[in-house]
Order: structure tokens, then C-alpha cells, then sequence
């Protein structure tokens, strides 16, 4: 099991040091930017399953650095959810096969909203309708999963979280976070603690 464990983590590094790594992800966080910080908009995400699962958490974290984000269930967006996009609003859309039903028909009722919403789109299928459609593409390199079936979502979900915290440590640069104001959205728990502790010793 040892060796399996090894080649596991071998197979996942691969994975995460050949990400495509082009000018798409400045242009993303200069959108973010725009969008966000400058017009007063805010990030939503999405995707389905897990990919979802993973919206959602690019979604806490980029809140957590000072960039308002939410999530978005494409499910729930169509039985109401979607009044919570507004104008200056940007789209991030994850999905790892570029077809994920629910999210093709979310672009389709976001942009019968407001034609003027724009999004990026985190997938590993360039070609695919979603990517082709969005304003700006994050590939995965799309990767062979992990998974001895080669179809749970393993290796997949760990390009999709990589892009993620590229997006927000960049956003973060960009926008000159601070620990103060890391701490000022840090109460309680270890990470609030600690922020006041780098504070006091400033």
C-alpha cells in the first residue's frame, strides 16, 4: 500500500506541475478585480457535484481574503436562486467535462438576465461549448484521475482547488490584503487568534 500511496502522490504532483499556466489566469484576476472591487459586484460560483463542492469552497476562501463571493447551485438557480445575480456581478463556472448540464443551462438563464454578465470557466475540456462560450478559460491539462476506475473525480478535484487558490493569492496581491484586514474577518478560531497575534507584534 505504501507504494500505491507514493505513486498516488507522485501522479497528483505530476498533475498539479504541468497546469497550463498562460496569461488566462491575469486576465481572470484582473476581471475579478473589475468586477469585484471596482464596479462593487460580487464573485458567484458554480458547478455541480463535485465540482460543486469545491465552487463552494473557492467561494468561502476568496470571502475569507476580502473579495465577496457566493455560491450558486445551478440546481436552485432555476427555482429562484438566480435573482442573486446582479449587474456587475462576474460568473465563475466549474465544470470538469465543459457539459455539465445544469451549469450550460445556467449560462443560458444568466445570460437571459442580464446579457452582459460575463464568466470564467474552470474545466478540463477547452473545446467544450462552456469553455468556448465564457470570457475567459482556465484549463486543467486534464489530467487522468487517480482513481483505479479512472473515473471518481480525484485528480480533477485537485486542479480545480490548485486554480482556485491561484485566483485568490493573486486577487490578494492585486488588491494589497493586508493582515489587518485579515484579522478584521477573522474573530474567533485559531486563524483569528493568530492574525491578532501577527498584529500585536507589528
Amino acid at each position: 500500500m505504501i507504494d500505491n500511496i507514493k505513486d498516488i502522490l507522485r501522479k497528483e504532483a505530476e498533475a498539479i506541475l504541468n497546469l497550463p499556466v498562460t496569461d488566462a489566469f491575469e486576465k481572470a484576476v484582473d476581471l475579478i478585480v473589475e468586477h469585484v472591487h471596482h464596479r462593487h459586484g460580487k464573485l458567484v460560483t458554480s458547478g455541480m457535484g463535485k465540482a460543486g463542492q469545491i465552487a463552494m469552497n473557492i467561494a468561502t476562501t476568496f470571502c475569507s481574503t476580502g473579495t465577496p463571493a457566493v455560491f450558486l447551485h445551478p440546481s436552485e438557480a432555476q427555482h429562484g436562486d438566480l435573482g442573486i445575480l446582479q449587474e456587475n456581478d462576474l460568473l465563475l463556472f466549474i465544470s470538469n467535462s465543459g457539459k455539465t448540464r445544469e451549469i450550460v443551462e445556467l449560462t443560458q438563464l444568466a445570460h437571459r438576465l442580464n446579457p452582459a454578465l460575463k464568466y470564467i470557466v474552470i474545466t478540463g475540456n477547452p473545446d467544450s461549448p462552456l469553455a468556448k462560450e465564457a470570457n475567459v478559460c482556465l484549463p486543467t491539462g486534464n489530467p487522468p484521475e487517480v482513481c483505479p476506475l479512472g473515473m471518481t473525480p480525484t485528480t480533477s478535484t485537485t486542479m480545480m482547488t490548485v486554480i482556485g487558490d491561484i485566483l485568490v493569492v493573486e486577487t490578494m496581491k492585486k488588491i494589497q490584503f493586508t493582515i489587518e484586514d485579515y484579522s478584521k474577518r477573522h474573530h474567533g478560531g485559531y486563524l483569528g487568534e493568530k492574525s491578532r497575534e501577527q498584529l500585536c507584534a507589528k
